[in-house]
């Protein structure tokens, strides 16, 4: 079993949630609702294991809120 970090935005324009796993290409996809994104990451990420580990580009750490004035 394998635990990747995933980044959500909503998109302004179609409303639809967005998923990214940073450093993994190709592991991005979408969908209305946060359990429909949950099992497309789920397959995205399956459907890319097929073709072995990846090697991942980025490390993701965290978070920061940048306050300005």
């Amino acid at each position: 079993m394998r635990n990747y970090t995933t980044i959500v935005e909503r998109c302004t324009e179609s409303g639809l949630f967005v998923g990214v796993i940073p450093g993994f290409q190709g592991a991005h996809t979408q969908g209305e609702t946060m359990d429909e994104l949950h099992q497309n990451l789920q397959e995205v990420v399956e459907m890319l294991l097929e073709d072995g580990e990846p090697v991942l580009e980025t490390e993701f750490i965290g978070t920061q809120i940048i306050v300005v004035a």
